[in-house]
């Protein structure tokens, strides 16, 4: 890994030229991560019309995290629906902000989810074992792997304790969407099930033997769909109405 002391800049994707935008997602990327390995994730969602900018790692750089959110927000032409999403550090972060009105936002998309202060960062491992934590994509972890701006190991450093103190789901009024590996070895799915229980609009959707960062799993294109329909109900209102719905067929049972 190449040591950086500045903050990255934000990484963009934009949508293609021929679609309007639909909306706007700002992700804060997880510890030791660089914005720029969100770079499947948001071409996926801009390919679907909704900008995406990726903020610094705020557990590195949490004020200029901060900062670079508020600056994205604050663009005359943001399209609104705004999400404000996050992976594991980016998602505890981003939570604590909305619930202390810092941001301004229309929903929460949450990522591996970290639940536990008291465990945080007593794990620890080999690289290869971290790469197994982190995603099961054998091409995600070719990009981990090569990564100059990833920082090996950061996965298990703890996060300060006010982060868990902050993000308060009771005081999050709008719409959340949480994404989960089902076997998540960082955060697990019981503990996540928890949390988001005490946000009064929240959805959790597990990932079938997903490890730690949804976004970029092996089942990261069932992830992005789902974040996809997401945005759309979004996109209808805040109350989240279904836009399809699956219909009973006579003679069979409900699944």
């Amino acid at each position: 890994m190449t040591s950086v002391n500045a903050a990255p800049a934000p990484a963009a994707w934009e949508i293609p030229p021929a679609l309007g935008p639909r909306g706007t997602v700002v992700l804060l990327p997880g510890r030791g991560e660089d914005p720029l390995l969100y770079e499947r994730f948001g071409t996926r969602l801009a390919a679907d019309a909704y900008r995406v900018r990726a903020v610094a790692d705020p557990s590195r750089w949490p004020r200029e995290a901060a900062a670079q959110v508020r600056e994205v927000l604050a663009v005359a032409d943001t399209v609104r629906p705004v999400v404000l999403a996050g992976s594991d550090a980016g998602a505890l972060f981003a939570v604590g902000l909305v619930a202390a009105g810092e941001v301004a936002v229309d929903a929460l998309l949450l990522a591996g989810l970290p639940t536990d202060k008291d465990a945080d960062g007593a794990q620890s491992a080999e690289w290869e074992e971290e790469l197994g934590t982190r995603t099961a994509c054998p091409t995600h972890q070719g990009r981990l792997a090569a990564a100059e701006r990833l920082e090996r190991g950061a996965l298990f450093r703890p996060l300060p304790p006010q982060w868990y103190d902050r993000a308060e789901f009771a005081k999050v009024a709008v719409p959340v969407l949480g994404l989960h590996g089902a076997a998540d070895p960082v955060s697990p799915v019981d503990a996540a099930r928890t949390a988001y229980a005490a946000a009064p609009r929240a959805e959790l959707v597990t990932l079938a033997d997903g490890r730690h960062d949804a976004f970029n799993d092996i089942s990261h294109r069932s992830a992005a769909a789902t974040v996809v329909l997401f945005l759309e109900r979004l996109r209808q209102g805040a109350d989240l109405a279904p836009i399809a719905t699956r219909e009973p067929l006579p003679g069979r049972a409900a699944d």
